[in-house]
């Protein structure tokens, strides 16, 4: 957990502290619930690392159609890169769409988790799997990930479909929540994956070009300025969030894309979604442009440390709120909890004039809303996550329901607002359900 999350202070009385203190903010994605953290270049003991690299597989989604995948470069040639001087702000996305019948089925064979140089350094002591999560460094194999997704698969018929825009924790990639991702476009939506470069573990690009994380560096600096490093990072999102939106309406000339695809995008139907950073991302490009019609922050704080880490000032989101639906998903862990518990998340709650609703996950932690429910159980019982360290990350919760529950909430919360399909789940208590609690 970092120092900020649990309400401590973030001191300086050494490099290893000020380094372990602000990586648990990029481990919470600013702003949640965080898992165990490692110093740059410090990796988990040597003693637990496999020989032989294990793999796990994301679990399969549940909707009738297949998935597709395809990705995308997206080059904003008029905005300055903030994290690398004289560089103009290059993205990558991933479409997750639904597949014709027929196709998007794992007999075609399927996508990668991860690209080759982007699961080598994910995997290394300076990617996010350590860094992060605390895990093991060389122990698993990620581009071995099993997925569910074909890719350039055609893409299915029925008209325009909702669209998804999906933002990862802070130091994420946007591959961190595949498992949801292809649940959401296997119940008919097109999901957009966002990595935020130079902030993301690692970002790929075609070609083989590989970004890496500024942020390790800068957690070196002696001097650093947490909130202002944080604020930096938040209006970078948005704006990559944004201009994202710009593009999605102009890829009809994108030939790299499956045909049929740009044009299946129903623009006015736009949702967002996000863990940890991405939740807070999803809450405040939702305060700046109105195009998001709906959205989730899956156990993201809402608010910036001041530049010693020992107090806080509300994001304009918190200060504001919003007048569309959001729905707020946290977990009892220290540092989460109900809006009751969270400044932020309490003023955003007060503030807000559209229907907002708050769920926690009893026995959940940070990693539950992530692909860390699905994949760090299986890496356990291979040897390559170690037991304290799989409880750290996504708590007491058997895996199994907390990745059932999270799905079948954010289905029915995008289906409620997006489609204007409600099956009430998210009118209160679930006996389905009874890990997640709503709180009034």
């Amino acid at each position: 957990m970092s120092a900020y999350d649990s309400g401590r202070d973030i001191r300086r009385p050494g490099r290893r502290s000020v380094v372990a203190g602000v990586a648990g903010l990029v481990a919470v994605g600013v702003l949640g619930a965080a898992g165990p953290v490692h110093a740059q270049g410090e990796s988990a003991p040597a003693a637990r690392v496999q020989r032989v690299a294990a793999h796990a597989d994301l679990l399969a989604p549940t909707g009738p159609y297949g998935v597709g995948t395809s990705s995308l470069r997206m080059a904003d040639h008029g905005r300055a890169d903030p994290w690398k001087a004289g560089e103009r702000r290059e993205l990558m996305v991933s479409f997750w769409y639904p597949a014709a019948a027929g196709h998007g089925r794992p007999r075609h064979g399927t996508v990668p988790y991860m690209e080759p140089k982007a699961a080598a350094h994910f995997g290394s002591a300076e990617g996010a799997a350590s860094f992060n999560h605390g895990l093991p460094v060389g122990a698993t194999d990620w581009g071995a990930t099993g997925t569910h997704a074909v890719e350039g698969a055609p893409v299915a018929r029925g008209g325009k479909r909702p669209v998804v825009l999906y933002s990862a924790g802070l130091g994420d990639p946007r591959t961190w929540n595949t498992g949801l991702v292809e649940e959401l476009a296997s119940r008919g939506y097109v999901v957009v994956t966002v990595d935020h470069t130079y902030e993301a573990s690692e970002v790929e690009f075609p070609g083989g070009k590989l970004a890496a994380s500024v942020f390790p560096g800068l957690l070196q600096q002696p001097d650093l300025d947490i909130g202002a490093l944080l604020r930096t990072s938040m209006k970078t999102r948005v704006a990559d969030t944004r201009f994202v939106l710009d593009r999605l309406g102009a890829l009809h000339h994108e030939r790299s894309l499956p045909r049929g695809l740009a044009g299946s995008l129903d623009l006015r139907r736009v949702g967002m979604a996000g863990q940890s950073a991405g939740g807070f991302t999803a809450a405040q490009a939702m305060h700046d442009d109105r195009r998001i019609k709906a959205g989730i922050n899956m156990d993201g704080q809402m608010d910036f440390p001041d530049a010693k880490g020992r107090g806080s000032e509300l994001s304009s989101v918190a200060r504001d709120g919003l007048d569309r639906p959001f729905l707020l998903m946290g977990t009892d862990a220290e540092g989460s909890g109900d809006y009751h518990r969270q400044p932020s998340w309490n003023a955003f709650w007060k503030n807000s004039r559209g229907w907002h609703a708050n769920l926690t996950m009893t026995g959940g932690q940070h990693g539950s809303y992530t692909d860390a429910a699905a994949l760090l159980p299986q890496l356990a019982r291979q040897g390559a996550v170690p037991a304290d360290v799989l409880t750290k990350n996504i708590g007491t919760v058997r895996p199994e329901r907390s990745v059932a529950a999270v799905r079948a909430y954010t289905v029915s919360f995008f289906d409620r607002w997006l489609r204007g399909r409600d099956d009430h789940l998210l009118d209160g208590a679930s006996k389905r359900f009874p890990e997640m609690v709503r709180a009034e």
